[in-house]
């Protein structure tokens, strides 16, 4: 899934505010914590799709199976993924 900057801007300023109203943790500064902890979700969307234009480019060699119906496209690449990902300890959802 794709996230805008803003979206995740606000998803990054909900999380921070939302720990430090309950409480959980404290901040003098809490807009250093919200760019970090965005930094950090951005990165970590750009390594998902970096591993899936990956994955795309490795289907390729596919694509005569898959346009006969041999194989079904989406369950590949879900599959394909997934070992990339154990491979290379990602946790991907």
């Amino acid at each position: 899934m794709r996230l805008t900057r803003d979206q995740v801007e606000a998803m990054s300023q909900k999380i921070i505010r939302g720990l430090i109203r309950d409480e959980l943790i404290t901040a003098d500064h809490p807009e250093a914590a919200i760019d970090l902890l965005a930094r950090v979700f951005t990165a970590d969307l750009a390594t998902e799709e970096r591993l899936n234009e990956e994955v795309h480019e490795l289907l390729k060699n596919y694509s005569e199976e898959i346009s006969r119906g041999m194989v079904n496209y989406q369950e590949l690449f879900r599959k394909v993924k997934s070992k990339l990902a154990r491979d290379r300890k990602m946790v991907i959802s």
